[in-house]
């Protein structure tokens, strides 16, 4: 199949209904895969940009043994169908390795190794983990500086598999490394009641021809845990099955048809710690025969990656990678030169909206077709995506994969079921089929995430707003979290960072709402320019004053920046904007109402909110109270030292 051009095509392959023999595990998906040729190349990974040419490659063959020999480690040292594993890991062909072969022998659970040790901990310890993958200590990496001192901190620990970055150095040196990686007396520094393994010579010792635990898999049987909410900043543990993603992989698979499969190159340079990596640049390929290409241990973050991307693209004929809007932004402004980059058939945009203009640029300077998806953890990865064979249309995130329904539907203030959408209605976006994961970790962070729509049916609150066409075509109007809300008048961020987007001198723009006594929130864009641009704030607003139409969506004020805080999959950190606006408000408030304070901070709240933590002198505690008690905070108020050892505090 050549892939989906048109809604009809999505509804004539779910006429045929999903295939009865679609594999139970993600092991048997990718053993399936592996079977169309096993001596063709499935996995390669060069360690820096510089060494791109240069690079290590397992056939499927290979693949296959390696992941069987992972999943019997993890068997033999105790780990079955329950049991959590989690990795700690950069992008590695062990990391690969692990996440399958986990898959095959427990659970995986996916942590972002750029959190802090103890956001690291406290994840691992949520989830139950009785395995631990991570890195061994080796110069310049620093996961085993994070990690060492809070493994006493997780209760369920057990076992820690350590992987040794002088295994990917070749010759001498690598045996100088390995060396110097063991030289810390590794025993000495892990808890006593964990056992320590070295995971290169513990799975070169299993089995890879087959599982010994001989395991029968269930579709229903748990395969993995992914944090998300990382862009709420309040960390869910979202639980998945085999089936789900299985089923989603399938889905994708028909969706895309031969422009995923033999002889077709995939590069992955997102992070294997979220799951558009894990799932349409690793499992739907794996799937389906193609080839991946991991491009060093940090991906697209690695050093002049990004500046080198088109010479890697031309070298391995790469003909589909995956990336978030701010990288398209930053390949701008790399030229294409005399690269031959005519292998690539198309570049996969998700999780976030692609600024238009931004979209219209890349593809008249490089030629090469966007696909504007949508997708999120919840419903395993991909939901909805731009036909690779019919029309893209711009600003749409395409037509929802066979095999999933998707719909906007109109809701009262409780969050309950009114109707559907009709035509062009927006309306908050909803998803059913077997893609749709269980639940999170925690029952009560799943409160409100399905609705009863009377069908029958499952269906997941996707929490954003969007509406459909005539033609099947979703648009993305907005999260519900994200709309700045001006003295009850709803204003979509996208209204804002759109017209900045066309402005030649921005990079990347983003909108958030200031706090504000009389209208609730008020709109402020912050800006990071193109580099050698030289734009001011007020230049800035000038332009915007033009571009846009509603005054109420006018930006207070536009802050330029060297760099907007960016999630480890590279979205913007909107959280981090809104507490810095949050903290500027208190600060200011305090100030006019002369008040000295000693420390202004701004933090997260359940659920959602944001908290002021304020210290000052005891004489302004209740004026400081009443000052900040105007604005929509948590408020913690502690007594600066002025002498005394007493503390008080008062919230709101």
């Amino acid at each position: 199949m050549k892939g989906i051009a048109n809604q009809n095509e999505v509804l004539a392959i779910e006429t045929q209904g999903m295939p009865a023999d679609l594999p139970h595990s993600t092991y048997e998906m990718i053993c399936r895969g592996a079977a169309i040729n096993p001596s063709a190349p499935a996995l390669s990974y060069f360690p820096c940009a510089d060494a791109f040419r240069d690079i290590e490659c397992w056939s499927y063959g290979e693949l296959i043994r390696d992941i069987t020999r992972t999943a019997n480690m993890f068997g033999r040292i105790g780990a079955g169908p329950r049991s959590v594993i989690g990795y700690v890991l950069p992008n590695l062909p062990e990391t690969h390795l692990v996440i399958w072969g986990g898959q095959a022998a427990g659970i995986v659970c996916a942590i972002s190794p750029l959190l802090e040790g103890e956001a690291i901990a406290e994840l691992l310890g949520a989830a139950g983990a009785s395995v631990l993958v991570t890195l061994a200590p080796f110069p310049g990496a620093d996961l085993w500086q994070k990690v060492q001192p809070v493994l006493h901190k997780i209760p369920s620990l057990r076992h820690l598999v350590l992987v040794n970055m002088a295994d990917r150095v070749p010759g001498p040196r690598r045996f100088a490394d390995r060396m110097a990686a063991e030289d810390g007396a590794l025993g000495r520094a892990v808890p006593a009641h964990l056992q320590l393994h070295d995971f290169g010579t513990t799975i070169a010792r299993e089995s890879g021809t087959r599982l010994d635990s001989a395991r029968r898999f269930n579709a229903g049987d748990s395969s993995s845990y992914f944090c998300t909410g990382g862009t709420t900043g309040m960390p869910k543990i979202a639980m998945r099955c085999h089936g789900n993603e299985v089923a989603n992989a399938w889905s994708a698979g028909q969706f895309f048809g031969e422009s995923i499969g033999p002889g077709k190159t995939i590069f992955c340079g997102l992070p294997l710690f979220h799951v558009n990596a894990v799932m349409a640049t690793g499992l739907l390929p794996f799937s389906r025969g193609a080839h991946v290409i991991l491009g060093t241990p940090h991906g697209f973050r690695g050093e002049g990656v990004v500046q080198r991307f088109w010479e890697i693209v031309a070298h391995h004929r790469v003909n589909f990678f995956g990336a978030v809007p701010t990288l398209y932004a930053s390949l701008l402004d790399v030229p294409v030169n005399a690269h031959d980059i005519s292998s690539l058939e198309y570049g996969l945009c998700g999780a976030a909206p692609m600024p238009a203009e931004v979209f219209r640029t890349f593809q008249e300077r490089t030629g090469i077709r966007i696909l504007e998806g949508y997708g999120l953890t919840e419903g395993t990865c991909v939901s909805a995506v731009n036909p690779p064979n019919g029309d893209r249309r711009l600003g749409s995130i395409g037509l929802r994969v066979p095999g999933q329904e998707m719909k906007a539907v109109v809701v009262d203030d409780a969050g309950r079921y009114v109707r559907d959408c009709s035509i062009g209605e927006v309306g908050l976006l909803v998803i059913s089929g077997a893609n749709v994961f269980g639940g999170y970790l925690r029952d009560e962070q799943s409160e409100k995430l399905w609705l009863e729509l009377g069908d029958g049916r499952r269906w997941l609150n996707t929490g954003d707003l969007g509406r459909c066409d005539t033609d099947g075509y979703f648009w993305l109007v907005g999260r519900m979290k994200d709309l700045i809300i001006r003295g009850g008048h709803n204003i979509d961020p996208t209204a804002i960072e759109e017209p900045l987007h066309r402005h030649p001198s921005v990079q990347i723009a983003a909108a958030v709402g200031r706090p504000d006594v009389y209208a609730g929130e008020l709109p402020v864009a912050y800006v990071q320019l193109t580099p050698g641009s030289t734009a001011t704030e007020s230049e800035l607003a000038e332009f915007i004053r033009a571009e846009i139409g509603e005054r109420a969506a006018l930006p207070k004020r536009i802050r330029i920046v060297d760099r907007i805080p960016l999630t480890g999959v590279g979205k913007i950190f909107k959280p981090e904007l809104r507490r810095r606006e949050a903290a500027d408000v208190a600060r200011l408030a305090l100030a006019e109402a002369g008040i000295d304070c000693e420390e202004v901070m701004a933090t997260t709240a359940a659920p959602g909110g944001i908290r002021i933590s304020v210290e000052l002198h005891a004489s302004n505690l209740k004026q400081a109270a009443a000052v900040l008690g105007r604005y929509p905070f948590e408020i913690g108020i502690s007594v600066a030292p002025d002498g005394t050892t007493s503390t008080t505090g008062e919230e709101r």
